[in-house]
């Protein structure tokens, strides 16, 4: 055996540790997403009709929905500088604690204010999770990878929100609207567990900022003055409003006061349209990644606002399964491109704070437009409301045609 073929016998060996290592962890960050996102899942169903068991207005049942969103809205910045600094692992392990505590104290409500401020508490846990999720995954991505991981990452948390609804809908059946609250909170427990064991800490000198008071580098809010990130910023605002403020909010109590669905089988068909999702997202991360990001985003966000427009105008069961069946492919397929795009616009050091920023405008979302699409279905009607969230999402796909860039050029080989 000559000199060269020892050392590559030991690069190749050196080499499979660290190749494995890299999935290890995509595929360990997937499996606390599978458990965070099933809590979401299960609650979906059944959160509009538990709030409305308080005897409340359609604007507050759009407020348990903005409670979470806010403490999200509220964490997200936040918790990217706290990764940045001090690690992504207590996020990812804190993180789901406290979303048990506001789940279990969700299902122990008895009025609609111990249920906001219990929503609160989750949608904190949910914040401090989400954002060290996304970080970590940039962190072991190489650049020509960040689509498919990210679409890795977005399948594992479509299994959840796909597979829980339906699980929450049987759950609330059998043992009541609060039982599934519960459920969730076990699941976040969980969560914690396993990410304590399993996921290791990826904050490395290669990606902590220099924070000492000679450092000259570029300002975490410098992408604020930022077009394509300003612009990426309101397609996903505008995706998220859709799903907290159309879907979460008013397409339940359409189907359920409208053309009388009960609550299993809404957790039957939301389970459905999230297995459209499983199907389509890791093809569309591969997409992101070879074919680029903004010609991804532009077609699918406008499939999205074309799918719920359908639903505003639906007069039948069938037509509005078919709209929702429309936009969840839309919103399939832009799963990933949004986030990857949003890395490729910075250094490894900016990764905290940038995803902190992004994430914020996706809350943006969830805040204001169950509450906003709430009190636009009271004064006017339910599809009126869900016709505007359609409009705004044809905006911002437009806007965002227009004026970003196409981010760098993909390799389209392989």
């Amino acid at each position: 055996m000559t000199l060269q073929t020892v050392e590559i016998d030991l690069l190749t060996q050196s080499s499979k540790p660290q190749f494995f290592s890299h999935y290890e962890q995509l595929i360990a960050i997937c499996i606390s997403t599978v458990f965070v996102m099933a809590g979401q899942g299960v609650i979906s169903p059944v959160l509009p009709i538990y709030a409305d068991s308080f005897g409340v207005s359609t604007a507050m049942i759009g407020a348990t929905v903005t409670a979470f969103g806010l403490a999200r809205l509220v964490t997200n910045v936040p918790a990217g500088l706290l990764a940045d600094r001090r690690g992504r692992r207590m996020l990812l392990v804190g993180g789901p604690l406290v979303t048990a505590v506001g789940m279990a104290a969700s299902g122990l409500a008895n009025g609609i204010w111990v249920l906001l401020a219990a929503r609160f508490v989750a949608g904190l846990g949910s914040g401090l999770y989400m954002t060290g999720a996304q970080i970590y995954l940039l962190d072991i991505a190489g650049p020509d990878e960040r689509g498919r991981f990210i679409a890795t990452n977005q399948g594992a948390l479509l299994v959840g929100v796909g597979f829980g609804p339906a699980i929450g809908g049987l759950l609330a059946d059998a043992y009541g609207l609060s039982f599934p609250f519960y459920v969730v909170a076990a699941a976040a427990l969980l969560t914690a567990v396993y990410g304590f064991i399993r996921l290791p800490e990826t904050l490395t000198g290669a990606t902590t900022p220099d924070l000492s008071p000679g450092n000259s580098g570029p300002s975490r809010w410098a992408l604020l003055r930022s077009v394509d990130f300003l612009a990426v910023g309101f397609v996903t605002a505008s995706v998220f409003s859709i799903r907290a403020g159309a879907r979460q909010t008013l397409v339940p109590l359409q189907l359920n006061q409208v053309f009388g669905v009960e609550v299993a089988e809404l957790g039957v068909l939301f389970t459905a349209l999230g297995i459209i999702g499983m199907v389509l997202i890791w093809p569309a991360g591969w997409a992101a990644d070879r074919i680029g990001r903004k010609i991804l985003i532009v077609p699918t966000s406008l499939l999205i606002a074309i799918g719920i427009g359908v639903v505003a105008l639906a007069d039948s069961l069938t037509v509005l399964i078919v709209g929702l069946t429309i936009a969840a492919v839309g919103s399939s397929i832009t799963g990933p491109a949004p986030a990857a795009y949003v890395a490729d616009l910075v250094e490894a050091d900016q990764r905290g704070a940038a995803m902190g920023l992004y994430r914020t405008f996706g809350d943006l979302g969830v805040v204001l437009s169950p509450v906003l699409s709430g009190l636009l279905a009271d004064a006017a009607s339910i599809p009126f409301a869900i016709g505007v969230n359609a409009a705004l999402m044809a905006v911002a796909a437009l806007t965002f045609w227009i004026v970003a860039s196409p981010g760098p050029a993909r390799d389209t080989a392989g």
